[in-house]
């Protein structure tokens, strides 16, 4: 079985990690990779905007606890409420590409 050290690139560090895409716990660890990620976009922006989370929640709706679970990874947010968050909260579009 190959080591940490053997990996080569990014991909093989994954697979030995984590298993070849399509295992379960390839799976989870690619869903909680892409919740990190927007929860840091999320973060990103709002900084930008000079925005508290308490002052972005209060736009959308939404709760300063709710903006922190998104912007820390811990909830899988709804495509929904992260366009209202971003476009109503800090006034900015979204742009979604499939591959």
């Amino acid at each position: 079985m190959k080591e940490l050290k053997d990996a080569r690139t990014f991909e093989e560090l994954l697979d030995i990690k984590y298993g070849k895409t399509g295992t379960k716990e390839r799976d989870e660890f690619d869903l909680r990779s892409k919740a990190f990620m927007i929860g840091e976009m999320l973060k990103e922006a709002r900084k930008q905007a000079r925005m508290s989370q308490e002052e972005l929640a209060r736009k959308p709706g939404t709760k300063k606890s709710y903006i922190s679970r998104v912007e820390n990874g811990k909830i899988d947010v709804q495509l929904s409420t992260f366009f209202r968050i971003v476009e109503i909260g800090l006034g900015r579009k979204i742009n979604l590409t499939l591959t």
